[in-house]
């Protein structure tokens, strides 16, 4: 008897929330699949205002790490022997990001699936598989993950961490005037 009175206090205090309470991670959702989309085309179209605005601050984290098998390829690649091994990670920001694309003199982009999204409303985490292209060059893909708050002008990504397997197969050579 108390498991039935249990259950149905329950169910009874579930169905007197607000509509809009519950409408709210929908929401969110939608709004933070347009931050992704908004992240692809600035890479695209190389538009550095935009990529900045989807930010909190210009100094989040935006943090990489190289897989194991990509740095030993690196590290036995080496010009000199006597050269240290490749950093495991590495930090930058989003402005050194976007400005160095934006300096490009071949197209980029960063495509994007497999995303998953889990947001209460206020803070939300975003983790998806990209592939990052750089003048139809397949350079490097892993897995990628946002942390995101909301704010009084929507959706901003907090911090950027990702993984990197760089590409084995060196990249085309390029002909020269």
């Amino acid at each position: 008897m108390k498991k039935l009175l249990a259950a149905m206090l329950m169910f009874g205090g579930l169905t007197v929330v607000p509509d809009y309470a519950l409408a709210q991670p929908a929401d969110s959702k939608a709004q933070i699949e347009q931050v992704i989309e908004s992240f692809r085309m600035a890479i695209i179209n190389k538009d550095e205002e935009a990529f900045l605005k989807l930010f909190l601050k210009e100094d989040i984290t935006w943090a990489g790490v190289t897989t194991d098998a990509s740095i030993e390829r690196l590290y036995a690649n080496r010009p000199k022997p006597e050269m240290k091994r490749p950093s495991k990670t590495f930090n930058s920001s989003p402005r050194r990001f976007i400005s160095s694309l934006v300096k490009a003199k071949v197209n980029v982009a960063e495509t994007i699936s497999n995303v998953r999204i889990d947001s209460d409303g206020e803070v939300g985490q975003v983790w998806f598989d990209y592939t990052f292209v750089y003048g139809g060059y397949k350079e490097n893909w892993g897995k990628e993950s946002w942390q995101m708050v909301r704010t009084a002008d929507g959706w901003k990504i907090a911090a950027v961490v990702w993984s990197q397997e760089l590409n084995p197969t060196p990249p085309p050579a390029t002909e020269t005037p």
